[in-house]
Formats: C-alpha cells, sequence, structure tokens
C-alpha cells in the first residue's frame, strides 16, 4: 500500500510539475508587455513563483518515486506556502484591478482613461511622483506611440482604430482638448486648455508628446489592468487544480506513513 500511494503522489506531483508551466508562460507573457518593462518590480514576481513551484514539485516527484519520506515532507509545507503565496497575489490582483477608469467617447474606435478611476494602491505603488519620472523616461525611448504613425494614415483610420490603453493615454492629448488631428503623434491647436490639466501639458515633441499627462499614467494602469485580468483567468484555473492535487497528495502521504507505521508494530 505504501509503494502503492508513492506511486500516486510522484504521478499528483509530476502533473503539478506540469502546472507550474502556464505560471511561467504566465509571468514571461506579462513580462515581454512594454509597459511592464518599464516597471521593472511588476516583471518578474510571477515567474520567479512559478520557478519556484517548479523547483518544489521537482522535489515532490523525487520524494515520491525514490521515497525519499523526509523530501516528500518538505515538498508538501513548501508546497503549501506558494499555494498561499499564490492566492494572495491572485486576490491582491483581482482587488486592485477592480476599478477601471476607462470611458467611451462618442463614434471613437477607443476609449480614454481617468486616473482617478484606479484603484489608489495601483496610483500609490506605480503613478506616484517618486515612480513616474523612470517610467516616462522609459516610455519616451519605447516604440510605443512611434509605431501608430506606420499603423494609421488618415483621421479616419486614427479615430475608428482600437487603442490600447496606453496608447490612448500618452500618444495623443485628450479628446476634450478640441486639437486638430496632423498625425498620430502631432496635433495642431487651438486647443481648449481650461477643458483638462492635460490640453496644456501636450507637446507634439516625440520626447515629451502626453508622458507626463494623467491621461498617460492612467493609460499605463489600463494596459496593466487588461493583462493581469487575462493572466489571472489561466492563473486561477492552475491554483485550483493545484488545490486538488496538493489535497490528495497530503492524503497519499498521510496513507502511506499510517501504512508504514502499522507494519513497523505489527
Amino acid at each position: 500500500m505504501a509503494a502503492v500511494s508513492n506511486n500516486i503522489t510522484a504521478i499528483l506531483n509530476f502533473i503539478a510539475l506540469m502546472c507550474s508551466i502556464p505560471i511561467i508562460s504566465a509571468g514571461i507573457w506579462l513580462a515581454s508587455k512594454p509597459d511592464n518593462e518599464c516597471i521593472r518590480w511588476l516583471r518578474w514576481p510571477l515567474v520567479f513563483i512559478g520557478v519556484a513551484f517548479l523547483a518544489v514539485t521537482l522535489a515532490g516527484f523525487v520524494g515520491a518515486y525514490w521515497k525519499k519520506e523526509g523530501l516528500l515532507g518538505v515538498y508538501l509545507v513548501c508546497m503549501f506556502m506558494l499555494i498561499v503565496l499564490l492566492l494572495v497575489l491572485l486576490v491582491l490582483a483581482f482587488v486592485v484591478t477592480r476599478p477601471t477608469g476607462a470611458y467611451a467617447l462618442p463614434g471613437m474606435g477607443f476609449r480614454e482613461y481617468r486616473l482617478q478611476g484606479f484603484s489608489s494602491w495601483l496610483r500609490d505603488h506605480i503613478t506616484s511622483d517618486d515612480n513616474w519620472g523612470g517610467i516616462r523616461a522609459c516610455l519616451a525611448v519605447s516604440r510605443i506611440c512611434p509605431k501608430l504613425s506606420y499603423k494609421y494614415i488618415s483621421a479616419a483610420d486614427f479615430f475608428s482604430a482600437h487603442l490600447s490603453p496606453i496608447e490612448s493615454g500618452c500618444c495623443k492629448p485628450p479628446m476634450i482638448c478640441g486639437f486638430q488631428y496632423g498625425s498620430p503623434r502631432t496635433w495642431n491647436g487651438p486647443s481648449n486648455v481650461g477643458a483638462d490639466a492635460d490640453c496644456s501639458i501636450w507637446n507634439n515633441d516625440p520626447r515629451q508628446l502626453c508622458y507626463n499627462c494623467d491621461s498617460c499614467k492612467a493609460g499605463l494602469l489600463g494596459n496593466l489592468r487588461q493583462e493581469w485580468r487575462k493572466a489571472n483567468i489561466i492563473l486561477i484555473v492552475t491554483v485550483v487544480v493545484l488545490i486538488l492535487l496538493y489535497l490528495v497528495a497530503c492524503s497519499a502521504y498521510k496513507n502511506a506513513q499510517t501504512e508504514q507505521l502499522f507494519h513497523r508494530h505489527k
């Protein structure tokens, strides 16, 4: 019976080992996004958790297959801690990405975004004055805005485009400003400066554009929200599978321990 339990645990650990792959993949996908490249501390946590899962489940597989009870016990403790950590990350991601500052524009294919519409945690940790200087400099040298000049030629093409939140917020002035379209990155006056504080910040200089605007900060948060909510779908399914596997593995481990104790005192 102990051998059967160990074999079951080894199989479950192998499945759990495969579950670390979508966690790592989701982390790499998030890290590869241009907006995440400008927020260094947000790029790799999910990848690190996925790699930790991979290492722990590999240890559990070795412990079960070669009947290393001590290693298997360490695996169960570490696995529990990692599942809790991933659950905390999921809950945090869900809570802070729930509010959305998006609002529709009549006749436009894209939306615009208000900074105050996003969670205070995101605003405090990403778009605060202490952090924004570095993020702004990174965005200014990225390809996010320059590529729009090649994608959209006419005003009709641009206004019907489904711009990403960061393209909508950083690469053009808010539409309420009343600037006239020249190109995706060139907008001509006169403007309604009093309509929004961002109207006076907009600059046709490719190094400035609206990178200092609240609309750009909101656009960045809008991008992060979309990306994390997509990643959360994969992570939720993975966590549910891992929890089920962990419960079965604990049961198999307990049965193996009971069987060993029985034979020892038989």
